[in-house]
């Protein structure tokens, strides 16, 4: 059936054809296991866990979800039991969703949540009494499209201060350990940032999970915007005590939950012009987003400027899948490389696991590049549609006006002037596309400066600041954005960033606190120093002075007489009177006869006695 006879029956079936096509897009299966662990045996029971799950069951089961299977109460052993149950339920699912309510602990930097019959009495049983949290991402890995893993688990955890540590050294931090996920298309929702703890609320449901069940599941809405919309609503109720944290990240395309409903054309609609029809198949294949769509569009209308707008979204899809294609295989180049390094294999075979896993590693960068420009393209062709139409419905407005006037004024004298043509086409192509680009330059300055990376105004004006700012953000973000741009695709990238990016940088004297800088008070006798940090002044120690009016001391112990005990030096004897030989010895107890058989000798006393350079004769007997 060609289009120019029958126009409007054609729109009709082309329309059918897409949605048909598109149905397994929005047939995608989705699976959820919610877990609530309430009644703990050997530590106080918790208030919501089990309030909170149930929110969270009938959120998923309203939004159409496949499988929710909620569990409560769990001991360990029937935690791993509905884990690797779930497991088995992910394998053809698109969507895999695991909540989690209850305790959770880090222990040196691991993370694991608690089933209700744990006894922590050493930090070591946590390895036996508890699952990790990877054990959750191997649950849901077969997942095609999403993995997300939500954790109501931050609260002060009451087995953290009882633990005994049997390594001095290990750390049992508070809260839960930041995680960075290395699988793609994962993402690990906390209810407070890693390290802080959340609340229960006052309420039946804590306040994180009441905003998961307002926003979460809402049609169309990206996942990541909603965990967006969740912060912002957690921290309205705490006082900004309590912030949500998501980590991981998806691809540039909007993931939601729910996906949008579809537009159903109105009965009573008036007739198109053929530009109009051209532009409702476009975005009819546009919605359904699928390569079947958009080469259905392209055999239809295989010119024109839609033509090249479909042409553009194929090659963002087709970057899309080889990007992830070249992820896979760098993924399973580097398991092959350490596998052979661990089985220590021949050197040659490492060696060309090694080449081929660097290859794959530069084909996955290259496709990461190619993806982004594929994006890029896409997004400013969009610009340069939604501006072209902006400008013709305000042509045809413009022209009515102007028509109606020129009637209404020359109804009785002149004739009427010609019906302005409503329909008719508009060469898009040429019309000016600044002011859109103005307004998404604005935009993405205006959330740099959010995230702390840009202190300028936002004026619209992408000059070397901004590109500065956006280089800063790439570098802090491990994101790869073109700075030379400001497009959509770059608005989206920041926006995911909940809080600051970029770190605040003070004068010296000052220190960041928060969002600003705040002077540095130092404490009584401590200063600030070249490293901007509050120094300890030293006192100095008096130094030790020698007495000059020792000496005469030490002189007179010096003429003191030398002592009787004489040291080992000798000299030879010395001639003395007395009978028996004639000899007499004299001491300080008097003078008397030498003993037959003896002799005298002159001996010296040792050096720094108390009789220092004295001497006398000593009887010395054979």
């Amino acid at each position: 059936m060609k289009s120019i006879g029958f126009p409007g029956l054609h729109r009709f079936v082309l329309a059918l054809f897409l949605l048909l096509i598109g149905q397994p897009a929005f047939a995608e299966k989705r699976v959820a296991l919610v877990i609530s662990n309430a009644a703990y045996q050997n530590v106080a029971p918790l208030p919501n866990p089990v309030n909170d799950g149930a929110l969270i069951a009938a959120t998923l089961k309203d939004a159409g979800f496949d499988v929710v299977d909620f569990r409560r109460d769990l001991p360990a052993v029937e935690t791993r039991r509905a884990l690797r149950d779930f497991a088995d339920r992910t394998r053809d699912a698109e969507i895999a969703v695991v909540y989690y309510a209850g305790h959770g602990i880090e222990v040196d930097g691991a993370n694991y949540l608690i089933p209700v019959d744990a006894r922590l009495e050493r930090d070591t049983d946590v390895y036996d009494e508890a699952f990790s949290l990877d054990r959750i991402l191997i649950a849901i890995e077969p997942a095609k499209k999403l993995r997300l893993v939500i954790l109501d688990a931050c609260r002060d955890n009451p087995f953290a201060k009882t633990m005994k540590r049997t390594v001095a050294s290990r750390a049992i931090g508070q809260g839960l350990a930041k995680v960075e996920p290395t699988s793609p298309n994962v993402l690990i929702a906390y209810s407070a940032k890693a390290g802080s703890t959340a609340a229960d609320g006052d309420g039946k449901n804590s306040p994180f999970t009441s905003a998961l069940s307002k926003h979460l599941t809402t049609p169309g809405l990206d996942v990541r915007r909603a965990f967006g919309y969740v912060r912002d609503d957690v921290l309205k109720s705490t006082n900004n005590r309590q912030e949500p944290f998501v980590y991981g990240s998806l691809g540039g395309e909007d993931v939601p939950l729910v996906p949008a409903p579809a537009k159903a054309a109105s009965p009573a609609a008036p007739a198109l012009s053929p530009q109009a029809d051209i532009r409702r198949d476009y975005e009819l294949a546009l919605q359904v987003g699928n390569k079947s769509a958009l080469n259905a569009f392209l055999a239809q209308y295989p010119d024109g400027f839609y033509a090249s707008l479909a042409k553009l979204q194929l090659e963002k899809i087709a970057a899309e899948e080889a990007r992830v294609a070249a992820t896979e295989k760098a993924r399973a180049a580097e398991q092959e490389r350490a596998r052979l390094a661990a089985e220590g294999a021949q050197k040659a075979q490492q060696a060309k696991a090694a080449a081929d896993a660097k290859a794959a590693e530069q084909a996955r960068i290259a496709a990461e590049k190619a993806k982004q420009v594929a994006q890029e393209q896409a997004a400013v062709a969009e610009q340069k549609r939604l501006a072209a139409e902006k400008a013709s419905a305000d042509k045809i407005a413009a022209e009515k006006a102007v028509a109606d006037k020129a009637a209404a004024d020359q109804a009785t004298a002149a004739p009427v002037a010609a019906p302005v043509d409503k329909d008719k086409a508009v060469n898009v192509a040429a019309l000016s596309t600044g002011s859109p680009q103005v307004d998404v330059t604005k935009s993405v300055q205006t959330e740099l400066r959010r995230v702390g990376c840009l202190t300028g105004t936002a004026d619209g004006e992408w000059n070397a600041a901004s590109q500065r700012s956006l280089t800063l953000f790439n570098r802090y973000a491990g994101t790869r954005l073109d700075t030379k741009v400001a497009n959509a695709d770059t608005l989206d990238a920041i926006k995911q960033k909940s809080s600051r990016v970029c770190p605040l940088v003070c004068e010296q004297g000052y220190k960041p606190d928060g969002d600003r800088c705040t002077k540095i008070a130092c404490g009584a006798g401590s200063f600030l120093n070249d490293s901007n940090e509050c120094e300890k002044r030293r006192e100095k120690k008096p130094v030790a002075k020698r007495d000059s009016d020792d000496r005469p001391a030490r002189r007179e112990r010096a003429e003191r007489p030398t002592r009787d005990r004489p040291d080992v030096r000798t000299r030879r004897p010395v001639a003395s009177s007395g009978g028996g030989g004639g000899q007499v010895v004299c001491d300080r107890g008097g003078c008397r006869p030498v003993s037959r058989g003896c002799h005298l000798e002159f001996r010296t006393t040792a050096q720094g006695g108390p009789y220092e350079g004295g001497g006398g004769n000593v009887q010395v007997c054979n």
